[in-house]
């Protein structure tokens, strides 16, 4: 699936575009099973019970170590997208600042298909830029 040859210089920006996103939700998805003041103190905020934390991570670590590996990368960045989609609509429904907090995901979103889209010449094919 991971083909067409990108160039080097390609292939390594999808990698720290994936790679900023990996790093952001595999750090997110930890510290709900890590619970520490802080993330229980802003999982509060957003609405949620400290008993959401787990299942929250869970989703978040399941969907992510999807997206890692190029098989089901995806699928992954499917789920991180429902994910994210959740995650927006919390913001607005609190009423959050836009392009902090509201659309922070949508940045997220943006970097994870950019990232699988640059190495991946059936997604190329599939939303080619220009024709």
């Amino acid at each position: 699936m991971e083909n067409s040859n990108p160039s080097k210089p390609v292939l390594w920006t999808s990698y720290i575009m994936s790679g900023l996103v990996i790093l952001f939700m595999l750090m997110d998805s930890i510290m709900k099973f890590v619970k520490p003041p802080e993330v229980i103190e802003g999982t509060l905020a957003l609405g949620f019970t400290e008993d959401h934390l787990v299942t929250i991570g869970s989703l978040g670590l399941a969907s992510t170590l999807l997206y890692i590996f190029p098989r089901t990368a995806v699928l992954g960045a499917i789920l991180l997208t429902g994910y994210f989609g959740g995650a927006m609509a919390t913001h607005i429904r609190l009423n959050n600042p836009l392009f902090t907090h509201t659309l922070f995901t949508v940045y997220l979103a943006i970097f994870m298909w950019g990232g699988l889209w640059l190495r991946n010449k059936k997604l190329r094919e599939l939303f080619p830029v220009v024709k």
